[in-house]
């Protein structure tokens, strides 16, 4: 099956539509109001109603409490919700509440131990998000633009599908995913001029390298 790909971080309809034309299989809408890349639920209804159906709308969150799930699930029409930070007795409670949405935790990566975290979500996801694990100092879980070393993931038996992102842009993507044989990846500073500025150009050619790896 070739790669696919989420454009993660969106907020604008320029840069939805260009993910959406470039054969994204996933968007993502950022619900953290100290991310640069964060959409106010006001904002969400409308950039949700761009997306088709064939197309999922994926939520981003930071160990959300259940009256933001409540909104941004309504507001955005999500089929996808991405957990950072959340333990998994959290991420089986949102399991529990939320039966029919996908979830995908996040396992912060930097050293081939920080895999086995996600052994617990194995039961409770659809897919386990492998990312860079930022710097204990850093305000953001995601998005800076970091790479885990992907030689990590050699020979590790994967509890569950999974996802690839951290630091992939259209100049590493196909490398990265012929070195871990990802399925699917995610971009949202790669895709970027400026921190929470999406380019179309930029989505366009990461799209394209996918497409082509």
């Amino acid at each position: 099956m070739p790669a696919t790909a989420k454009i993660c971080g969106l907020t604008t309809p320029a840069t939805l539509d260009a993910a959406i034309a470039g054969g994204a299989s996933h968007v993502g809408f950022v619900f953290f109001p100290p991310s640069p890349r964060h959409l106010a639920l006001d904002r969400a209804p409308s950039l949700a109603a761009r997306v088709p159906d064939r197309i999922h709308r994926t939520g981003v969150f930071v160990d959300p409490d259940d009256a933001l799930l409540d909104a941004a699930i309504a507001a955005a029409r999500l089929a996808v919700l991405q957990l950072h930070k959340t333990a998994p007795a959290r991420v089986a409670a949102i399991r529990t509440r939320f039966p029919a949405i996908a979830l995908w935790p996040v396992v912060a990566v930097r050293t081939r131990a920080d895999l086995d975290a996600a052994r617990p979500f194995a039961p409770l996801a659809e897919r386990i998000l492998y990312d860079a694990k930022t710097p204990d100092a850093a305000a953001l879980p995601g998005g800076m633009g970091l790479r885990f070393d992907w030689r990590l993931l050699d020979g590790f038996v994967h509890p569950r599908p999974w996802l690839l992102s951290g630091g992939l842009d259209a100049g590493n993507v196909g490398e990265a995913i012929a070195a871990t044989g990802a399925d699917l990846v995610d971009v949202s500073s790669g895709v970027e001029t400026a921190p929470g500025i999406k380019d179309v150009d930029k989505i366009a050619a990461f799209l394209k390298a996918v497409r082509l790896s």
